[in-house]
């Protein structure tokens, strides 16, 4: 890295609202949520095509259960106290 980059870096994560472990179950879920919002519609898109419109609900069912566990995850930790 540069010396110009490295000083645009070099106060990052100094300041930190939780763990890095709680902070990346938080960005996954948030980037879970995303990709769950658009399903219904990449389904619709795939009208027509039945092989495309199995992968998306595939994909949905996945992404509901994956946006589950993230909450249980983040609930737990905020039980402990580590969130």
């Amino acid at each position: 890295m540069t010396f110009q980059a490295e000083r645009e870096y070099q106060h990052f994560g100094e300041t930190a609202g939780c763990t890095d472990h709680d902070h990346d179950l938080a960005h996954e879920l948030s980037k879970e949520l995303d990709a769950l919002w658009r399903y219904d519609q990449y389904i619709a898109n795939a009208e027509g095509c039945p092989d495309i419109q199995a992968l998306w609900h595939d994909f949905k069912r996945q992404g509901q259960a994956d946006v589950q566990r993230l909450k249980n995850l983040i609930a737990a930790e905020i039980e402990k106290g580590c969130f």
